[in-house]
């Protein structure tokens, strides 16, 4: 059997296995729509550095307005030229409140250098999807816009409203989408709630989905800049006040600066839900993380087992940039290095910049934040919409318990909450929490849960 053959089959038992029959006419056309829309996605280039979202959201309002949806419902807006963002609206019964369905367009930088395959090409091999975004998140977004087109052609009027927003500008905060339609046009996404598909979904552990996350919080990220100046010279006159080496030592200090361990209503209700999944001491640890207070010996093991685990439950400081000299020879007159933080959502800035003072213990080292930090309130839990999701995640995994969690990355949801509206970021695509390639090499998504999440969203979608 060939490879191609292979694959197909494994797909085709998937699909089979989760009640998605092969050769039922509308799931052909689903996943044919589907893998075309994800396929033109990854072919366009949306990097900040050399591609463009507007040419992936004008490509797309073509399409909806071929399939029939009013000109004035397909909307290409924003103020910079290459990063202009999509809003579509289904409209639906008028029975709820409008849901703003969230995916940005953009994409980090891939050299072709770096991969196996060609980054801005949809490869097939082995059972996955390569390529940039697949993951981060041109798979969830082509997964709305086939849900919406099958709706739409089925003549499906939802209970309300779903409005869609592919947006421009989370990767690298250029001209976001999101800040802009909130700043400029409110109008265009004003809803009860924003569903964003830019994190969350089925976690496959041991297999197979065990539990689907819905991340309710996210931390608050905030950078600092550390830099030395000093009058330099010559390089052949060197100084002890050498500003790398000064930098250096301040950053070594730096590297001993551990956040206290705590807990938050998301945390605590993914790890009690999550120890259902684990035996002997994993379970009984995350059992007691899951309660308030939390045990803290608990805590402190479930935090040393994996960096992931870390991230969840303290805040985080960490050196991400480097800069400083002028000259092969001078010595240097500045060195700076980057400091990327991401806080627990009640965590205090000001008390960070003191531990961050404390930890360098050197006045001669100026500490700066980059930017102000971003509020994100957590979304309260919305049992409708959890609801909801669990019975269509039955029908496609079996019993499968939702449970709310705290992203430690950021999301433009950071921005609707600010703004009062909850947000919940989830898929439908089952993914391998050991093998998330997100912003990296080789970027990829399994073929068989690209087609499972085609399905998850249309349910979800129809009756929600």
């Amino acid at each position: 059997m060939n490879r191609g053959m292979a694959v197909t089959l494994a797909v085709a038992l998937a699909l089979l296995a989760t009640g998605l029959h092969a050769g039922d006419a509308a799931i052909d056309a689903q996943n044919t729509l589907g893998r075309e829309l994800l396929n033109e996605l990854v072919t366009t280039d949306t990097t900040s550095e050399h591609g463009s979202t507007t040419v992936a959201a004008d490509r797309l309002a073509k399409r909806f307005i071929a399939e029939g949806f009013a000109p004035a419902d397909v909307q290409v807006v924003g103020d910079d030229p290459k990063r202009r963002n999509l809003v579509v609206r289904l409209r639906g019964r008028g029975e709820r409140e409008p849901v703003l369905l969230l995916a940005h367009l953009d994409v980090v930088e891939a050299r072709r250098e770096d991969w196996h395959v060609d980054p801005f090409a949809l490869t097939e091999r082995d059972g996955y999807f390569y390529g940039r975004g697949t993951m981060d998140i041109k798979g969830g977004g082509a997964g709305l816009v086939t849900a919406l087109l099958r709706l739409h052609r089925e003549g499906t009027k939802p209970k309300g409203d779903y409005i869609l927003a592919l947006t421009a500008g989370e990767e690298d905060g250029v001209s976001n989408g999101v800040q802009w339609l909130l700043a400029h046009r409110p109008d265009l996404i004003r809803s009860a709630y924003s569903i964003n598909v830019d994190g969350g979904g089925p976690e496959i552990r041991n297999g197979k989905p065990a539990v689907l996350s819905v991340e309710t919080a996210e931390k608050v990220f905030l950078s600092y800049t550390l830099t030395v100046h000093n009058a330099g010279g010559h390089s052949s006159l060197p100084t002890p006040d050498n500003a790398i080496y000064r930098l250096a030592k301040g950053l070594d200090r730096l590297s001993s600066l551990q956040f206290p361990l705590r807990t938050n209503s998301a945390t605590r209700g993914y790890y009690a839900g999550l120890a259902a999944f684990y035996t002997g001491k994993t379970a009984a640890d995350m059992r007691a993380v899951g309660r308030e207070p939390s045990d803290p010996a608990a805590l402190a093991r479930l935090a040393a087992s994996s960096t992931y685990n870390n991230s969840q439950l303290r805040s985080t400081c960490v050196p991400t940039l480097l800069q400083g000299g002028h000259a092969e020879n001078a010595l240097p007159q500045m060195a700076r290095a980057t400091i990327n933080c991401r806080l627990l959502p009640d965590e205090d800035p000001d008390h960070v910049d003191a531990m961050l003072t404390n930890a360098v213990a050197d006045a001669g080292i100026e500490i700066r934040r980059v930017a102000p930090p971003q509020p994100s309130p957590p979304s309260p839990v919305n049992t409708v919409l959890f609801a909801q999701i669990a019975s269509v995640a039955k029908g496609l995994w079996g019993e499968v318990p939702v449970s709310p969690m705290m992203s430690a990355g950021a999301s433009d949801s950071v921005f609707l909450r600010a703004a009062g509206m909850p947000s919940y970021v989830f898929n439908g695509l089952p993914y391998d929490v050991d093998d998330d390639r997100s912003h990296g090499q080789d970027e990829r998504i399994l073929v068989n849960s690209y087609y499972q999440s085609l399905e998850f969203n249309y349910r979800l979608l129809k009756d929600l």
